[in-house]
């Protein structure tokens, strides 16, 4: 069946481009692709819908994203276009994350296994790698772990590999709800809890907090969770740029806690902060 491409400008932001995504898998879109150029979506020609694009390009949210071409492409296994183009990502040399369709390599501390399905979070963009950094660097034996805005649930699951003991993972998208059981059970883990919710979902202390969302979601919710975390406990903020790290620091500070460190790359940082 022949595959039809749309070529989208690149979204201002994760956020952005996650919702453009999630919306148009709903409209049969079945595979992504960044580069360059912009975003690839790729649908057959039986799923194709020019006008349920052009509305769903009106809408305000994707007021700065536009469609620069439509083309009808030759027969080809896009799965095997896609599985070419992606791959694993080593953190430290101590932690590999890598899909399914990747051979295992016990020469890392770390192999784990992610399928991304229409969820955030492979460790191929430097708010989630960085984390995985940071948090390679951290006591996690016994703790207990609260993962918000989980998506593939990747540092959950690297929690639960460094020796946590309760871990939550929490994200009010049912994708990234879904997914993360899938992750779970390619990397052996039963006893995580999943939850599909908010800032508000959350129950219990937690000595670990891991939250790689975005500006103005950690800036909104903070509060919740700092309630959430122990004495002594530790919290790791991602998704946002080098110029946002004051607001948050500010933000941080405001609740009591105490900025730690952080990591840049690419104008993406990373920060932890203690109780």
């Amino acid at each position: 069946m022949k595959t039809v491409e749309y070529l989208f400008t690149i979204p201002s932001s994760d956020i952005q481009h996650d919702m453009l995504v999630t919306m148009l898998a709903a409209l049969g879109f079945d595979s992504f692709m960044d580069d360059d150029m912009g975003l690839k979506a790729y649908c057959s020609v039986d799923n194709r819908d020019d006008i349920a694009v052009e509305d769903l390009l009106s809408n305000p949210a994707f007021f700065d994203v536009h469609l620069l071409r439509v083309e009808e492409m030759p027969d080809k296994d896009w799965n095997e276009v896609w599985e070419a183009s992606y791959q694993p990502v080593v953190v430290n040399e101590r932690c590999r994350v890598r899909a399914p369709f990747h051979e295992p390599d016990t020469s890392f501390e770390f192999d784990l296994v992610i399928e991304p399905k229409m969820s955030f979070g492979t460790a191929n963009h430097e708010t989630t790698s960085q984390i995985i950094s940071l948090m390679l660097e951290t006591d996690f034996q016994g703790k207990a772990v609260l993962d918000m805005g989980s998506g593939t649930a990747v540092l959950a699951i690297l929690a639960k590999k460094l020796g946590a003991a309760r871990t939550v993972a929490i994200d009010n998208d049912e994708w990234a709800y879904r997914n993360a059981f899938t992750n779970c059970e390619l990397n052996g883990i039963s006893d995580m809890e999943i939850i599909l919710g908010d800032a508000h979902s959350i129950e219990g202390k937690f000595d670990v907090v891991l939250a790689n969302i975005n500006r103005n979601i950690l800036l909104r919710d903070m509060q919740y969770y700092v309630e959430a975390m122990q004495p002594n406990a530790r919290i790791f903020f991602s998704g946002f740029y080098t110029e946002d790290l004051g607001s948050i620091k500010a933000e941080a500070e405001h609740l009591g806690l105490r900025y730690c460190r952080h990591l840049s790359r690419n104008n993406w940082v990373a920060a932890e902060f203690c109780k």
